[in-house]
């Protein structure tokens, strides 16, 4: 993954066709809200994993704004967490493989900001990207009609 912040996105990334074959398939790679590492048995899943050490950045810090104690922190990150993986679970889109890897193109920019996942139709329409099979005007329609929820799952399905 890409963090370049001095250049424009996209600036040092040719436009290939070889990215429709990294694009992750649904269910079957990292990045996919459904995806579990094989490894992990089915008590894996849910243990216990003691205290982690976690930064919290200014998103945390609003969501654990007024907590003081350790229990009630965890209890509320273990809560969002819970319901935002609910959420992915019944959002996102159907998309096809052209359009998969035109946005996975689109993301690899690196880090997607909420602002930045809002303009996801906007840059399909921008991107130089192009595939066999990929409708940009049709992707960027789909996209300006679905919910954030739906952008985010999209991304999070990807990887990024």
């Amino acid at each position: 993954m890409l963090h370049n912040t001095d250049m424009a996105p996209h600036a040092n990334l040719p436009d290939l066709q070889a990215d429709a074959a990294v694009v992750p398939e649904p269910g079957k790679d990292r990045g996919d809200p459904t995806w579990i590492a094989p490894a992990l048995t089915a008590s894996d899943k849910t243990r216990n994993v003691g205290k982690t050490n976690v930064f919290f950045g200014p998103p945390l810090a609003i969501l654990a704004d007024g907590q003081k104690n350790t229990l009630e922190i965890s209890g509320k990150l273990n809560r969002t967490a819970e319901r935002y993986l609910e959420i992915l679970k019944h959002h996102g889109l159907e998309l096809t493989a052209p359009e998969r890897a035109c946005l996975a193109h689109i993301c690899h920019i690196g880090f997607m900001s909420p602002l930045e996942i809002e303009e996801l139709p906007f840059e399909v329409t921008m991107t130089r990207f192009e595939c066999e099979g990929l409708d940009k005007a049709a992707l960027a329609t789909k996209l300006e009609a679905a919910s954030f929820a739906d952008l985010v799952a999209i991304v999070e399905s990807l990887g990024f």
